[in-house]
């Protein structure tokens, strides 16, 4: 498994997590619970950002990560 893998499983997990914390928020009738939900999923979407920015500098950075371009074959 590599570190972008695992990367990959846990922006999915904390997705995952988000849309939980925003269900909560929306199902509860108490605003101190509504709005402690409400501050957990604007905290996981901060997660979720910084770990999509960790992925992208991967991908960009990272000759590992990086696709190989096809030669041009020449005419």
């Amino acid at each position: 498994m590599t570190i972008q893998s695992d990367l990959q499983k846990t922006v999915a997990t904390a997705q995952l997590l988000l849309g939980t914390y925003a269900t909560f928020a929306e199902s509860t009738q108490d605003e101190t619970v509504k709005k402690m939900f409400q501050e957990m999923s604007q905290d996981m979407q901060r997660h979720i950002n910084s770990l999509n920015l960790r992925l992208s500098y991967l991908e960009k950075n990272n000759p590992m990560y990086q696709q190989q371009q096809p030669k041009k074959q020449q005419q």
